[in-house]
């Protein structure tokens, strides 16, 4: 079947050149049952770790009242889901070095396709994902307080969050020489966002300069938009600041993204 069909308005063909490669990728997960068990892992991981190993110590520095499992669980869904985007960097990576995108540079395509499809499977990857971690915090003592609509609004603040650093393994898929590499370069990316932050621990712990670091940047921002759609309190700063953050994230990364794959698959 061809990608693209003659007479077909130009966002009509781009629009249906990605599902098809959204199509193709998510194949892959329902071919190799691996990838989604290794995606799902590695939150369960941290959900487990944060809630039995170090939760008896955090949860003595959380206000009187909040239980440690109600804390931590928006921080494990930011955290988990966007370390889940590494796939997308390892993807593209193996992608390269095999020479599919250069195949598929050759086909009648949208240059934008490619990535636009990797990133959308990878954040239907996520919907499952996101439901898996809530089923799992349920059981280590996490509830929702706020009622549905707040939960599915929480689910859409990180899967949009997710869906943004995707972009950003994106380029750093494309730029690594293998697949090793992409994978070993994405870690310092994710490790300062990830833990200096307050998705498992209260800034108000760290010192000066790491609490003003963890206060302002992403993660921050949108582990305390969940805390605040499924526990209460106030709304308006975490819910912009990660909106921002998503929208900046991107603008910036998803041209530079294009631009790169287009540079790494030469005509």
């Amino acid at each position: 079947m061809s990608i693209t069909a003659p007479g077909l308005r130009p966002r009509a063909s781009a629009l249906g050149n990605a599902a098809t490669i959204t199509w193709r990728n998510l194949l892959g997960y329902i071919r190799v049952p691996q990838a989604i068990f290794f995606a799902s892992l590695q939150p369960v991981m941290f959900v487990l770790l944060f809630r039995y190993v170090f939760g008896g110590a955090i949860g003595a520095a959380l206000p009187e009242g909040v239980g440690y499992a109600d804390y931590m669980m928006p921080g494990a869904y930011t955290i988990g889901l966007a370390f889940g985007a590494t796939a997308t960097a390892v993807g593209l990576a193996a992608d390269l070095k095999s020479g599919l995108l250069e195949r598929f540079r050759a086909l009648p395509m949208t240059r934008s396709a490619v990535l636009a499809g990797r990133t959308s499977a990878d954040f239907l990857r996520n919907v499952f994902v996101f439901a898996w971690m809530t089923g799992l915090g349920y059981l280590v003592g996490f509830r929702v307080h706020q009622g549905l609509l707040r939960y599915l609004a929480a689910a859409l603040i990180v899967l949009a969050f997710a869906f943004a650093m995707s972009w950003v393994f994106c380029l750093i898929g494309l730029l690594a020489s293998s697949p090793e590499t992409a994978n070993i370069v994405a870690f310092p990316v994710l490790f300062p966002l990830g833990f200096v932050s307050s998705a498992l621990v209260p800034t108000s712990t760290m010192p000066g300069p790491l609490e003003a670091f963890a206060a302002h940047q992403p993660v921050s921002y949108t582990a305390d938009a969940v805390r605040a759609l499924l526990f209460g309190g106030d709304l308006t700063t975490p819910v912009l600041g990660s909106l921002a953050w998503t929208a900046g994230i991107l603008l910036v990364f998803a041209p530079l993204a294009v631009r790169r794959y287009r540079k790494a698959t030469p005509s």
